[in-house]
């Protein structure tokens, strides 16, 4: 689908195209291709050319640095980051705690960390699943305790991506601890070198260390560090999670994973006869492919309340479950077209420039770990199975 409904669209896709094919780096663009690994200089090198440009906090009021650009101008701007197989942009700090900040800080915090989110200076991770709550998350454990002029926070958090990476943590805690569920949690900012943080990795199936649990002893936050008031945490805590899942359905990803698909099915032999030529198969692509307009129609019905100043609803839910469904089944028919050739999961062929033995196409090496990967996305921001019921609840009441 093509939103080149204007003049003024076309235009600004065909800036934003240029822009990319003009500014992104040909190594990085391969890395995503062949779903190869890619570090935290990777990730610095291509969100700093976007900060240059002020395109990181596109999504983002002007007054604090974002671009003003529209809901349908933004959606272009990620289309066509999908198009070109650019890396995505780490969304923490510019797509979370940057809206949160932006809505609910005070003019100290947004003076202090907006700017160097903005510029790509400030790394930050997500402190909300704990190992006794996960899409349960209003039952988390996590104790925050005033102290003066700080908090003493004591607990532990899980599944923290790039935990290891991060400068600053957003992070949930229970300041009230005899209040119901929901109605005793605080939003924290807290600085990850501080006294009593620690990192501890969790190796993933791919052989990957993207996600850790980190460890909170005693750690002291001053007070100015707490978005918005005391105990009231669960509303900022749901503001981020509707963008969050908004943009879990990777969309425009799934897109060019798609098209890596079809190219494989015209150009891969299997027993003699191109992929292409097999009906199965091209039926599977045919389905996926509706499956995946279908949730782009969802995408940008969802756009057109943005543009009235609506926030994402019921709809983020149903992006966030549809979408990882359609990326996991992509990744599972990319594993089936290049047959035992994708059958190894070797996390070193992830590395770019490795030396071992070649096995089949060149892509091939990285669709096995990247399919093990693909298996959490169903699970990160929400499981499926608890979206299903938090949608039963908004449509058909409790």
């Amino acid at each position: 689908m093509d939103l080149e409904f204007t003049d003024e669209l076309r235009d600004f896709r065909r800036e934003v195209r240029a822009f990319i094919e003009e500014r992104l780096p040909g190594d990085l663009r391969t890395k995503v291709e062949r779903f190869l690994t890619l570090g935290k200089e990777d990730y610095l090198r291509w969100q700093d050319i976007l900060a240059e440009k002020g395109w990181l906090v596109h999504s983002w009021p002007v007054e604090h640095g974002g671009t003003g650009w529209s809901p349908v101008q933004r959606y272009i701007f990620e289309e066509e980051m999908g198009r070109a197989n650019a890396p995505r942009i780490i969304p923490f700090g510019p797509k979370m705690v940057g809206p949160v900040i932006c809505t609910f800080g005070d003019d100290a915090q947004k003076a202090r960390y907006l700017p160097a989110i903005a510029r790509n200076e400030t790394w930050w991770c997500q402190g909300y699943s704990e190992p006794d709550a996960g899409s349960d998350l209003a039952s988390l454990r996590t104790r925050a305790i005033r102290d003066g002029d700080h908090y003493v926070v004591n607990g532990t958090k899980t599944w923290t991506t790039l935990a290891q990476w991060a400068d600053m943590m957003f992070c949930l805690v229970r300041t009230d601890p005899e209040a119901k569920q929901q109605e005793g949690i605080s939003f924290l900012l807290i600085d990850m070198r501080a006294s009593g943080v620690e990192v501890r990795p969790i190796t993933t199936i791919d052989g990957g260390r993207e996600i850790n649990t980190v460890y909170l002893t005693d750690v002291k936050v001053p007070v100015e560090n707490r978005i918005g008031e005391e105990n009231k945490g669960w509303t900022y805590a749901k503001f981020l999670l509707g963008h969050e899942r908004f943009g879990i359905a990777g969309i425009a990803a799934s897109k060019a994973r798609l098209s890596c698909l079809k190219d494989i099915a015209r150009n891969h032999r299997v027993g003699g006869a191109l992929l292409a030529e097999d009906t199965d198969f091209m039926r599977s692509v045919a389905e996926t492919e509706i499956e995946l307009t279908a949730l782009e129609y969802t995408e940008l019905r969802a756009l057109m309340d943005a543009e009235q100043g609506k926030s994402p609803g019921v709809e983020a839910n149903m992006l966030k479950i549809r979408g990882t469904e359609v990326q996991q089944k992509i990744s599972g028919m990319l594993m089936k077209a290049m047959g035992n050739y994708a059958a190894p999961c070797v996390p070193e062929a992830m590395e770019y420039g490795w030396n071992g033995a070649p096995v089949g196409p060149e892509y091939a090496a990285g669709l096995a770990p990247a399919y093990f990967n693909m298996r959490k996305a169903s699970i990160y921001g929400g499981t499926n199975e608890i979206q299903r019921n938090l949608i039963a609840r908004m449509v058909l009441g409790p």
